[in-house]
């Protein structure tokens, strides 16, 4: 693919919507010096994050990938352990399988979507494995009727990669509340931010106090300074939480602007020959987190949109490419869609609060392109 950003960008791909909202909690954070992991900042989103998805319990990191981390290791994910994890997504997944000393096991997408098919997660399940990862990637829900099922007959545990997802959901439920536990991404080009973080999700009282101890140290209950396991720490700044506590509060309208950017993308993309996107499936409410095409000449394409000032990205490329994971067997044409996605995709400017006059200017550019 093209590299990015050689002329001067006038729309950006991604930019955070901040507004003054978010400018007097960050403020107000700092007056009362509350800037530490343990102020009132961090406790006050954990719980409003919990409440937003009616869990019981929320724990702040300092990042999306500390977050996929931490909730295995606290699950005992651990050598000879094997995890089920789509080959089309972010490193950040299968590394904090690689992190715990455990195997990530790639399953293809899906034709009909960039997120893992169900269909083939069973040919891959073996004695070793332990859980499925599945991730909403783009902000498009997984099918979790189909993976819950496959997790249940196996007994295997499931914990949902939810960092492009904040607010989509399955057939009526929210993403995030389907598994043992549940993971998002806070990172500044997220739905809704703190800079850099990540939260995890569960129901579970004693999974989650493990986690908070081992998020920080594991600091004895009882004697402090004094820890009975190595830990480390993976916590979240209570500035980072104050800029994240008013993002939750305008997580809805957040959304919303998303999914209007991606509807008014789709009307006017659905008649250039050769461009495919995915609109939203039955039974879901997708977020959009990035508006995602598929494109003949798509890096010919990238290159005329970043001449004419339209900052891209590339989708992500497969795991079963990537230098850290070709050691790992495969089946010749074993990953066709996650190849293909990784070959012809890429994202068009996403922000929330992208306009309508910066989203015609893309849409001419393709078109012209053509």
């Amino acid at each position: 693919m093209p590299s990015q950003n050689k002329y001067p960008v006038k729309i950006r791909v991604c930019e955070p919507d901040i507004t003054e909202l978010e400018v007097k909690y960050v403020t107000d954070a700092i007056k009362n010096a509350e800037i530490s992991s343990i102020a009132s900042p961090v406790h006050m989103l954990e719980n409003e994050f919990a409440e937003k998805f009616g869990m019981r319990q929320a724990i702040a990191v300092n990042s999306g990938g500390s977050a996929l981390f931490l909730a295995l290791k606290a699950l005992d994910i651990g050598p000879g352990d094997e995890v089920i994890v789509p080959d089309f997504t972010m490193i950040a997944t299968a590394a904090a399988v690689t992190h715990c000393e455990a195997t990530p096991v790639f399953v293809d997408a899906s034709e009909k979507s960039f997120n893992i098919d169900p269909e083939k997660i069973e040919e891959k399940i073996t004695p070793r494995t332990k859980m499925i990862m599945p991730v909403h990637l783009y902000g498009e829900p997984c099918d979790m009727d189909a993976i819950m099922r496959i997790a249940k007959k196996h007994n295997l545990l499931v914990v949902e990669d939810a960092a492009e997802a904040h607010g989509a959901k399955w057939k009526g439920k929210l993403v995030g509340t389907f598994g043992k536990a549940s993971c998002f991404s806070f990172y500044a080009n997220k739905i809704m931010t703190t800079g850099e973080g990540g939260m995890i999700l569960t129901d579970d009282d004693e999974y989650a106090n493990t986690l908070r101890h081992i998020r920080g140290y594991n600091f004895d209950d009882e004697k402090h300074f004094w820890h009975q396991t190595v830990a480390w720490n993976l916590r979240m700044s209570a500035l980072g939480a104050a800029l994240g506590r008013a993002q939750l509060a305008r997580l809805d309208e957040l959304i919303e602007k998303r999914r209007k950017n991606a509807a008014y993308y789709m009307a006017g993309l659905k008649d250039v020959s050769g461009i495919r996107f995915f609109p939203e499936p039955p039974d879901t409410f997708c977020v959009f987190w990035m508006f995602g095409i598929l494109a003949p000449r798509a890096d010919e394409l990238m290159d005329f949109l970043d001449k004419h000032g339209i900052e891209t990205r590339t989708f992500f490329i497969p795991m079963h490419v990537q230098p850290v994971y070709q050691s790992l067997s495969q089946k010749e044409g074993e990953f066709r869609w996650s190849t293909h996605y990784g070959e012809k995709g890429f994202y068009l400017p996403s922000a929330s609060h992208l306009t309508e006059e910066q989203m015609d200017v893309v849409i001419a550019a393709i078109k012209e392109f053509y």
